[in-house]
């Protein structure tokens, strides 16, 4: 699936999440939760559908800073964007009890595409 940002670049992404996005958000998700309810999200996570959002609103749900070009994966990710490479969705899981949405993975991808278009549509899988 392609999209076009506002600067005229279209950003491709993958039909469905990478296997090492999974893995990736597994290892985050490891760090805020216990072993059963990683299990759990993650397991929730592949039986989702793909959904889209604005990349301003997962920001502003997030509540993360955004990265700078200066990171080194948000350049690689900038690199893919313009070499036409496609993306793995991003995993979302919301945070109720603290009012926010966490991003369990493709926060760097995130980041190159929001400077690329802040209203750019952002292919992902949210429990």
């Amino acid at each position: 699936m392609r999209s076009k940002a506002k600067t005229g670049i279209a950003i491709t992404w993958l039909d469905d999440v990478e296997q090492t996005s999974y893995s990736a958000a597994e290892s985050y998700l490891s760090l805020l939760c216990g072993g059963t309810e990683v299990t759990s999200l993650i397991s929730r996570l592949r039986s989702k559908n793909i959904v889209q959002f604005k990349a301003k609103d997962i920001f502003r749900a997030s509540q993360l800073s955004l990265l700078g070009v200066s990171n080194s994966d948000v350049e690689k990710d900038r690199k893919k964007i313009k070499k036409g490479t496609p993306l793995s969705p991003l995993l979302l899981v919301r945070d109720e009890k603290n009012g926010k949405v966490v991003i369990a993975d493709g926060y760097h991808r995130l980041c190159a595409i929001y400077r690329l278009d802040e209203d750019a549509w952002i292919r992902c899988k949210i429990v």
